[in-house]
């Protein structure tokens, strides 16, 4: 895979299709992680009911998870190509350009995240409105003040940072480490591309599981991180670490890896790579 930055329409195709394709994963991650109930005796029949319709401020998620991610992956590799050609290490390269812009990006949809979650929650009422994520950031705004749209954002960018710098630094790692292919044999390169995209993705997923929960517990609770983290090691020991995970992996893992390698693809099928 080539480090080098393309036409940013590559990156905001493979974005937009991703978060489309996955984002009933997303929703049933984020009724698990908030600790929402749902109806279903066992582990799958309650994950196929967090996957069901109703898809509440769908538009609004998958909107934001597309130009945050194409935004990150397509920042990241323009920052690296430059800090390369000006000198700097792979590993600097590598970490910087996709640190500033997760953050950013964090930063701009934390409101559009926080009232995505709420909407989640079986049974809310909220989420019959016309207009779903906004009727839940006035009353956010009424109720708990302007601020409250932001919070659990320390957490998020803890946890949106690291999963996209450590996404970012497999891809590129990984790039230079596996074996040379012929760009002419199909075969090969799409199983390279493919390996890179898949270890990347579940690697940024499972390390940055524990913020994921952190986050969406203080949206329910209105806590600060450190005191929501000590709560629920008092209430569960270090399980609350591990909640969610099996559905966490997957719906943000999937959605990375499919970013990673679509945009590979479309480079590819394009002939710029």
């Amino acid at each position: 895979m080539s480090p080098a930055a393309a036409n940013p329409a590559y990156y905001f195709g493979a974005s937009g299709v991703s978060a489309l394709a996955f984002f009933p994963l997303w929703k049933a991650a984020a009724i698990g992680q908030s600790g929402y109930q749902v109806e279903g005796k066992g582990y799958w029949q309650k994950y196929l009911e967090a996957m069901k319709p109703p898809w509440r401020g769908s538009l609004v998620v998958i909107g934001g998870m597309t130009w945050a991610r194409a935004a990150i992956f397509y920042g990241s590799d323009t920052g690296s190509k430059w800090m390369r050609k000006e000198g700097f290490s792979t590993a600097l390269a590598s970490t910087l350009p996709s640190l500033t812009v997760s953050c950013f990006a964090q930063a701009v949809n934390q409101p559009f995240v926080r009232s995505s979650i709420m909407l989640q929650k079986p049974g809310e009422e909220l989420a019959r409105a016309t207009f779903p994520n906004i009727t839940m950031l006035r009353h956010l705004a009424t109720t708990k003040g302007f601020q409250s749209w932001f919070t659990g954002l320390d957490a998020a960018i803890l946890k949106t940072a690291p999963k996209y710098m450590t996404a970012v630094i497999i891809k590129d790692y990984m790039g230079l480490w596996l074996a040379p292919v012929d760009p002419k044999d199909k075969q090969a390169t799409l199983l390279k591309s493919a390996k890179i995209s898949v270890t990347a993705g579940v690697a940024g997923a499972v390390l940055t599981n524990p913020l994921d929960v952190v986050r969406n517990e203080m949206f329910k609770t209105e806590e600060g991180m450190v005191a929501c983290m000590m709560r629920m090691s008092k209430e569960s020991g270090p399980a609350w670490l591990l909640r969610g995970i099996g559905k966490n992996w997957v719906a943000v893992a999937a959605p990375i890896a499919s970013t990673i390698f679509l945009t590979d693809r479309f480079k590819v099928w394009f002939g710029e790579s």
